[in-house]
C-alpha cells in the first residue's frame, strides 16, 4: 500500500497558471511561487466586491481520538466529489504549523487519494507565511525590551509585559525563560515565554484581517503590557504606542495574500493562516474565504480539532466578526473513534463491539444537535470509512443520526478520491438548498463570565464554570477598559467536552475551571484559558520528526 507522501508524488498536477485560469484567478492577480503553488493579490476581493458569494460548507468534526478521524481529508474529498458533479469548487484550509508536523500529529493536508498538493511543501515551509508571522511577533517583542532597556518612555513594568516571543515549533524548554541576563549592556533582565507561532495574536490578527488597512489596524490595538501602578491606575500599553505596526505590517504584506493550490484531482484549493482550535481561533483567514466564496459556487472550509472548539469559534468569532452566513455543516465522525469514545483501548478498534459504539455515540450527537439547535444549520454526518469498519455498525451509527434528525452518508474520499465523495457531495448540494436560521451560542452585551457559562451549558454540556482568582481580576480589567463586549475564545483540550482530556464522550453536569483570561484586543477577542491548556506544546517521546528524512536526490520521506 502508498504512503500518502508516495501518492502525492504521483499526481499530475497543473501549472499555477493553469491552476488559476480554472479557478477564475486572472493572471494580474497571481504571484508564482515556483511552477505549482503561488499567491493571490488580495485585490481580487476588491474587484469582486459587488459579485455573488457561492455556498459556503463548514466541514467539522467530533472530539479527536488517537484513532483519527480524518477531517481534511473529508473535507478535501468532499471537494472533489462536488467537482465530479460539476459544481465549480474551491476547498480552503488552514497552513499546518510545524510544531504538529514534526510532533505527535504529523502532517496536515488530507491523506490517501484526498490530499491537497505539493504536500511537502506545505507541511514545511511553503510561501513562508509563518515565517513572517514569527518575525513580526518577534519584532515586537524586541521593540517592547529595546523602549524599556532605552530610558522606557511609556513606563512599561516589565513584570506586567504580556507579550511573548514564538517559535513555530512544540519546545517546551521555552514555556518560561529568564532573558536580558549578563549585565546592563545586554537588556533589562525579566521572566518571559514562549508561545508557537500559531497561538500568536499576530496569527489571530492576520486571518481576522480584512485588508492590509485592517491588519494595520489591529496590529496597532494589540496590548502588550501595562504600565507601573495600582491595578486602578495602571493604563494597557499597544503596539501602536511603540509605532511598531508599520514595520509588521511591512513584514506581512505578502503573507496575507491567500495561497492558491490544488487537490490530487486538481480542484483549486486555497490555503492560508493557521491558528490552532485548542489555544486560538482555529479557522484560515477570513480574506481566503470570501475570496473562494467570490470565485467557487462552493467553497468547502474546515476548522480546527471537534466542533466544541473549531465549529464554535468559526461561527462565534469568525463568522460574526466576517458577517459570513454559512449554507451547511459536515460532521466527521468514524467508528473506530466512536468505540474509542465509548471505552475501546486504541489496539483494539478494529474489533467489531456494539456496546462501546453506543457508549460513544453520544459524543457525536451532541455535536450534531449543537450544530442544528444552537446554532441552527442544516447537517449531516461524514462516517469516514475504514477497512475494519463492519455492515452492522455502519448501519448503527446511520440508523441512530437519522433518529436524532441527521442523515449519516458513508464517506470513502481516502480510498476513492473524488468519487468515494459523491454520495456525501450529493447529500451537502441538498442541504445547502433548504432555508435555516443561524444563530449565535451566545450575545456579545453580556458579561465575559456570562458569555463563558454560555458556552459551557450550551456547546459543551456543563453545568457551571471556577474563575481563579487571576482570571477574575483580568476580567474586571477588561471590563473597566470597556472591552467586555468582545466574543470569548476558548482555549479547551480538544480530547474531551470538558477540560479533562479523559473525560471521554459526551459528560453532564460538570464545571469548566477557568484558569487564565488575556485580552487580544487586536484580534478582537478575549482568550479564556482552561483547565490545564498551554500555548506551547511539548514533542511527544518519539516526535514525528525522527521518521522523517530526505535521500541523496532531495526526496522527503516519513511526512506521511
Amino acid at each position: 500500500m502508498k504512503t500518502d507522501i508516495e501518492i502525492a508524488r504521483g499526481a499530475k498536477w497543473l501549472p499555477i497558471d493553469e491552476l488559476a485560469a480554472k479557478a477564475g484567478v486572472e493572471e494580474k492577480y497571481v504571484e508564482p511561487y515556483g511552477r505549482n503553488k503561488g499567491k493571490v493579490d488580495y485585490a481580487l476581493l476588491k474587484d469582486k466586491e459587488g459579485e455573488k458569494d457561492g455556498k459556503l460548507i463548514l466541514v467539522t468534526a467530533i472530539n479527536p481520538t488517537p484513532a483519527g478521524e480524518g477531517k481534511t481529508t473529508v473535507a478535501v474529498g468532499l471537494a472533489d466529489g462536488l467537482s465530479k458533479l460539476e459544481k465549480k469548487t474551491m476547498v480552503a484550509l488552514r497552513e499546518p504549523s510545524l510544531g504538529p508536523v514534526f510532533g505527535m500529529k504529523g502532517g496536515a493536508a488530507g491523506g490517501g487519494h484526498a490530499q491537497v498538493i505539493p504536500m511537502e511543501d506545505i507541511n514545511l515551509h511553503f510561501t513562508g507565511d509563518f515565517h513572517a508571522i514569527g518575525a513580526a511577533n518577534n519584532l515586537l517583542a524586541a521593540m517592547i525590551d529595546n523602549h524599556i532597556y532605552q530610558g522606557n518612555e511609556l513606563n512599561i513594568d516589565p513584570r506586567k509585559v504580556i507579550w511573548k516571543r514564538c517559535v513555530d515549533m512544540n519546545d517546551r524548554q521555552l514555556r518560561y525563560i529568564t532573558d536580558g541576563l549578563g549585565g546592563k549592556v545586554n537588556g533589562v533582565p525579566r521572566e518571559d515565554g514562549y508561545d508557537i507561532t500559531v497561538a500568536s495574536e499576530v496569527m489571530a490578527v492576520l486571518c481576522l484581517a480584512d485588508d492590509l488597512v485592517d491588519l494595520k489596524k489591529r496590529l496597532s490595538r494589540m496590548v502588550i503590557g501595562y504600565t507601573y501602578g495600582t491595578k486602578a491606575t495602571e493604563k494597557p500599553v499597544t503596539a501602536g504606542d511603540l509605532h511598531a505596526q508599520g514595520a509588521m505590517t511591512a513584514l506581512l504584506k505578502d503573507a496575507l495574500k491567500p495561497n492558491l493550490v490544488q487537490t490530487l484531482e486538481n480542484t483549486p484549493a486555497i490555503i492560508h493562516g493557521g491558528p490552532f482550535a485548542n489555544i486560538a481561533h482555529g479557522c484560515n483567514s477570513v480574506i481566503a474565504t470570501k475570496m473562494a466564496m467570490k470565485l467557487a459556487d462552493y467553497t468547502v472550509t474546515e476548522a480546527g480539532f471537534g466542533a466544541d472548539l473549531g465549529a464554535e469559534k468559526f461561527f462565534d468569532i469568525k463568522c460574526r466578526m466576517a458577517d459570513l452566513d454559512p449554507d451547511a455543516v459536515v460532521v466527521v465522525a468514524t467508528v473506530r473513534a466512536l468505540k474509542y469514545n465509548g471505552g475501546v483501548a486504541k489496539n483494539d478498534l478494529n474489533e467489531k463491539n456494539m456496546e462501546a459504539l453506543e457508549k460513544g455515540l453520544p459524543n457525536l450527537l451532541k455535536h450534531v444537535d449543537n450544530i442544528q439547535n444552537v446554532f441552527g444549520l442544516p447537517c449531516v454526518v461524514a462516517i469516514n470509512a475504514f477497512p475494519t469498519d463492519t455492515e452492522e455498525e455502519l448501519a448503527y451509527v446511520e440508523k441512530r443520526c437519522n433518529e436524532h434528525g441527521a442523515k449519516a452518508v458513508l464517506c470513502q474520499v481516502w480510498a476513492k478520491g473524488g468519487e468515494g465523495g459523491v454520495k456525501l457531495a450529493k447529500e451537502v448540494i441538498a442541504l445547502c438548498e433548504e432555508s435555516h436560521d443561524f444563530k449565535f451560542a451566545y450575545d456579545l452585551d453580556g458579561s465575559i463570565e456570562d458569555k463563558i457559562l454560555e458556552v459551557t451549558k450550551r456547546i459543551y454540556g456543563g453545568c457551571g464554570i471556577t474563575m481563579s482568582t487571576a482570571a477574575t481580576n483580568e476580567a474586571k480589567r477588561i471590563e473597566a477598559m470597556g472591552l467586555s463586549h468582545l466574543p470569548i475564545c476558548m482555549a479547551k483540550t480538544q480530547y474531551s467536552l470538558t477540560d479533562n482530556p479523559k473525560m471521554l464522550g459526551a459528560p453532564k453536569d460538570f464545571k469548566i475551571n477557568v484558569s487564565e483570561i488575556k485580552l487580544s484586543a487586536g484580534a478582537g477577542f478575549i482568550v479564556v484559558k482552561t483547565g490545564s491548556i498551554m500555548t506551547m506544546p511539548g514533542l511527544p517521546k518519539e516526535p514525528a520528526a525522527v521518521k522523517i528524512d530526505i535521500d541523496d536526490n532531495g526526496i522527503i520521506s516519513g511526512l506521511f
